[in-house]
Order: structure tokens, then C-alpha cells, then sequence
């Protein structure tokens, strides 16, 4: 399964890496949040994919009694999501606004405004 996932992963950093060259703004949005959802699924990967119960020590006892899953990367993946949100949303509302001014969402037009 993780190597499966590994192909997966790759195929989507390749993926978020060609949209973010393109030369429309709305499609490096698009590759910016292919990457953050690459990234991961790769911190998920790495982590091991496997099912285990809560990482919960019952009363009494010096260790779980079962394999349990490691809370750590479900922890940074979910903070991961929340910057990836905020960040994406500020990429809309600047886009929006770029799109506004400018007229058009050509990253080399809109180069060309600047003078």
C-alpha cells in the first residue's frame, strides 16, 4: 500500500509543479493546493499506514494494551489543513482583487502593469 501511495504522492507533486508553471494565476492556486495536499498525504505515508486503536493508555496500566495509531502526524496534517485553508483563501481574495485592477488573470500581462 505505501508504495502505491508513494506513486500517488509523486503523481500529484508532478501535477501541483506543472500547474504552478503555467502562466494563469487561478491554475497556480490550483497547483498550490495540489502541493498542500500532496504534502500531506506524504507526512501520511512516511507516518506508516496502518490501522491501529486511539492512543489511549487505560487507568492503571503502563502502556495501551493493542498496537495504536500515532497521533503525531494525524496532529500536523490537521494543522497543515488549517494553513492550507487560510492560505488559500487569501489567494482568492487576491486574485479576485489582481483580476479587478488588472482585467485579466495572464501572469505576464499582468507584468506588464507594473510600470
Amino acid at each position: 500500500m505505501e508504495t502505491l501511495m508513494a506513486y500517488i504522492v509523486g503523481a500529484m507533486f508532478a501535477a501541483a509543479v506543472y500547474m504552478m508553471l503555467r502562466r494563469s494565476i487561478v491554475k497556480l492556486v490550483i497547483g498550490l493546493m495540489l502541493l498542500s495536499n500532496a504534502a500531506n498525504l506524504l507526512i501520511f505515508t512516511v507516518a506508516g499506514m496502518r490501522q491501529g486503536a486511539p492512543p489511549l493508555v487505560p487507568e492503571g496500566a503502563q502502556m495501551p494494551a493493542s498496537a495504536v495509531a500515532d497521533p503525531l502526524p494525524q496532529a500536523l496534517v490537521l494543522t497543515a489543513i488549517v494553513i492550507a485553508f487560510g492560505v488559500l483563501a487569501f489567494s482568492v481574495v487576491l486574485i479576485h482583487r489582481a483580476y479587478e485592477v488588472v482585467g485579466t488573470d495572464d501572469l505576464d500581462r499582468m507584468k506588464d502593469t507594473d510600470t
